[in-house]
């Protein structure tokens, strides 16, 4: 089966994209043609998929961008039997019906929810967007074939749709006990992430001996404040790692942290990062977002704290530094509980399995010679 995988939006090394859905595919034989913007993102494509370049939509400008992802999706579809896309905008750049093979949509979030944060986005757009978005997810319904990031999202279809989740890879035995003098947040930085309180919360802990690390990239309005706590030793700011990097950057931490807000993107979804703090050992400490609070209460795996509440993040932390035999026993029973049900492999088969059916294709095709980056 030849696939072709296309984004603007996310980095290339995006860990549900490249290292779960592309790897599966590859480790079943398939083909794949990767659409996305490795030049922007400075990343050098794997050698095993056949990558299309294109610009990365940043921000309100993205007219360029989508004009490009639109001929190169026309490229990289003209010889394959599926197509996948992982942006919204993306439906408003795909080959003609005719002219395309089976398409797939794969909904990463509530994008009509995550307007609310998009902060580049003047207020009258991000009240007029929201219906146009719900309209163009039913126009896509009935066109397209979807996979949804979480089962919440079933609501917003009429239709059931196969749900993948966002899991990891998690190592058979648990990496390092929790350390006592790191905590650590992975994933991307903005003020409905919890940026602001992140920073609060190093200073409060510097005093104490223990540092923060934060691993991500940050939204612009983000990134002086980031900045100005590094230069002021409050913490070390590594910006984008690839995942697998990052998450082997938590292994041995005190805590990972998740001090995401309350806005509606967040409340249908269970963090990533709380099932990666989870299978490298680490204790969590979360914010009460019902399916993080949920998991982290039945699993006894971490702590959970008001939105916004800088002083309990402290007290969670300092209670964890003080008490070893408790953090080790969060870590362990978080890698159990993450082995057991979030382990990628185990999952994969069937998303694979999926969509060679979409493609009728159930057979795995003749490996193609590897191929130079193509400019679209």
């Amino acid at each position: 089966m030849r696939v072709c995988v296309g984004t603007v939006v996310h980095h290339p090394e995006d860990a549900r994209i490249m290292h779960r859905q592309i790897r599966a595919l590859l480790a079943a034989g398939h083909e794949v043609t990767y659409v996305a913007p490795f030049t922007h993102c400075n990343v050098t494509p794997a050698h095993d998929v056949r990558p299309i370049d294109v610009p990365r939509a940043v921000g309100v400008r993205r007219r360029k961008a989508l004009r490009a992802a639109r001929k190169a999706l026309r490229r990289g579809s003209r010889d394959a039997d599926l197509l996948i896309v992982h942006d919204i905008e993306l439906l408003l750049a795909l080959p003609s019906a005719r002219h395309r093979p089976p398409t797939v949509w794969d909904v990463h979030e509530d994008t009509a929810g995550a307007l609310s944060v998009k902060g580049y986005l003047p207020e009258a757009l991000r009240r007029a967007l929201p219906p146009l978005v719900r309209r163009l997810e039913a126009r896509a319904e009935r066109r397209l074939h979807l996979i949804l990031a979480e089962d919440a999202y079933q609501a917003r279809f009429t239709r059931t749709h196969p749900v993948v989740r966002n899991t990891t890879y998690v190592p058979d035995q648990p990496p390092a006990p929790p350390g006592e003098d790191r905590v650590i947040y992975v994933g991307h930085l903005s003020e409905a992430r919890g940026a602001g309180e992140l920073v609060e919360l190093a200073r409060r802990l510097r005093p104490h001996g223990v540092r923060l690390d934060l691993v991500g990239a940050a939204d612009p309005a983000i990134r002086p404040v980031l900045r100005d706590a590094q230069r002021e030793g409050l913490l070390d700011w590594f910006g984008y790692v690839p995942n697998r990097h990052a998450l082997r950057m938590a292994e041995g931490a005190l805590a990972g942290l998740s001090l995401l807000h309350d806005v509606p993107n967040y409340r249908q979804s269970l963090p990533t990062k709380v099932i990666e703090y989870m299978a490298r050992g680490v204790p969590v400490i979360t914010t009460p977002l019902p399916m993080a609070a949920s998991m982290v209460g039945t699993v006894g795996c971490g702590s959970v704290v008001p939105y916004g509440d800088v002083d309990a993040a402290v007290a969670a932390v300092l209670h964890l530094k003080e008490n070893r035999e408790l953090r080790v026993a969060m870590g362990a029973r978080g890698h159990a509980e993450a082995r057991k049900r979030y382990h990628w492999p185990d999952h994969a088969p069937d998303f694979v399995t999926q969509l060679e059916a979409w493609a009728a294709a159930p057979h795995t095709t003749r490996p193609r010679p590897h191929h130079r980056v193509l400019a679209a």
